[in-house]
């Protein structure tokens, strides 16, 4: 069961039950479940062969290394070194976030996983969300990556279900970002769901859509995880009328009109705006939109389609969450100040025009408190982030 909803084979569409602690199985074929996530993935039964013999054989930390090294189609970087694996299997209780990521060879994902609490990109998607909040019970997020949102979601008692097509990143929400209560399931958006049952008050898809085909398909499957109460948003979809540093099957604002006639739609930009500025975001038409670099949307019930102010709720830290300079700063120099220090040039290139905190901070290292706390925390040069980042 994941999230009261019976899971299904995305090979048979047979009920799926656990057979030992570590597996699932259809009565046809068997599936590993690891740390509470099972590998649902389709095309990789030679993979799941693997951690299953290792699962039986009591090699636990050799299955969780064989997922541990899987990854998407569009990953172009090298398989992390196997024992570079073990070490982050063996150590993970004394690694930070950061640690395991450079262990697992993320790269430059690692940087952008790293430091996603303060990214353009992030902030508008929380913003979406807050702008049309309806108070859900429960949210959904495909391709949820490492859990960004699930965390912020979960920290205000919204009960969630995170999915994705690779385990590691599932593996890292489950150990540093997101903890026990969220659950989390891998599997292959473009496959049959094996949650054919899933619903949920919020579906979220943010920073991803333009990677997913076919797109139609897996928007009519997030439509039906909602139904006709709750609220679909699909947040930073790349506009491919306009350069941008992603790949991915990105979209036109023509195609966009054409998937979402009756979504509330926004420049990415404009919602980061918005929430560093602590107002009402300002839609547009999709034919407004073909220079955005990236497009964000809403769709659901005609009470939600006008947006809030965002002055509460998710652009602004949970209630008791502690805060810390962003580690985007250096050091402190002569004059008092810190000032950026970019993890990359690609980093640099993608967010620096639109980072809503400012070239130099006088912020102190570590915990910061006192009346600044917020306005800094919404401009993003003070973050709240996971214990173990």
């Amino acid at each position: 069961m994941i999230f009261g909803q019976a899971l299904v084979s995305p090979e048979t569409g047979l009920p799926l039950r656990a057979d030992t602690p570590h597996s699932l199985t259809d009565g046809t074929g068997r599936w590993p479940v690891i740390d509470a996530i099972p590998f649902l993935r389709v095309g990789r039964a030679d993979l799941a062969a693997a951690a299953l013999a290792r699962l039986d054989a009591g090699e636990a930390d050799e299955a969780l290394c064989e997922l541990l090294a899987d990854q998407d189609a569009w990953w172009d970087g090298p398989a992390p070194a196997r024992e570079a694996l073990r070490d982050l299997v063996r150590n993970r209780a004394g690694l930070s976030l950061r640690d395991a990521m450079a262990r697992l060879g993320y790269g430059r994902v690692g940087d952008y996983f790293a430091h996603r609490w303060s990214d353009p990109t992030f902030v508008a998607g929380l913003a979406l969300i807050e702008a049309h909040w309806t108070e859900p019970a429960s949210a959904f997020e495909l391709a949820c990556g490492i859990g960004h949102y699930l965390r912020e979601l979960d920290l205000r008692g919204v009960r969630a279900l995170g999915a994705d097509v690779v385990f590691s990143k599932l593996w890292l929400a489950r150990h540093w970002v997101v903890g026990p209560r969220v659950a989390l399931i891998c599997f292959d958006a473009a496959a049959p769901w094996p949650v054919p049952g899933l619903r949920a008050d919020l579906a979220l898809c943010q920073d991803a859509f333009y990677f997913l085909e076919p797109k139609r398909e897996i928007l009519a499957r997030l439509r039906a995880v909602v139904g006709p109460d709750g609220i679909v948003a699909v947040g930073h979809i790349h506009n491919s009328e306009a350069a941008n540093l992603s790949g991915g099957a990105a979209l036109s604002a023509g195609d966009l009109a054409a998937l979402f006639p009756e979504a509330v739609v926004y420049d990415d930009s404009e919602l980061t705006r918005a929430a560093a500025e602590a107002r009402v975001p300002c839609p547009e038409t999709a034919a407004a939109l073909r220079q955005a670099e990236a497009f964000s949307l809403v769709e659901g019930p005609a009470l939600t389609r006008l947006p809030r102010p965002l002055d509460r709720g998710l652009t602004v830290p949970a209630p008791g969450a502690k805060l810390t300079r962003n580690p985007l700063y250096g050091e402190i120099g002569p004059d008092g100040a810190a000032a950026l220090s970019w993890p990359s040039e690609r980093y640099r290139s993608e967010y620096a025009a639109r980072a809503t905190y400012p070239a130099t901070t006088r912020l102190p290292p570590g915990v910061v408190g006192g009346p600044a706390a917020l306005a800094a925390a919404r401009q993003r040069e003070a973050v709240a982030l996971p214990e173990r980042w």
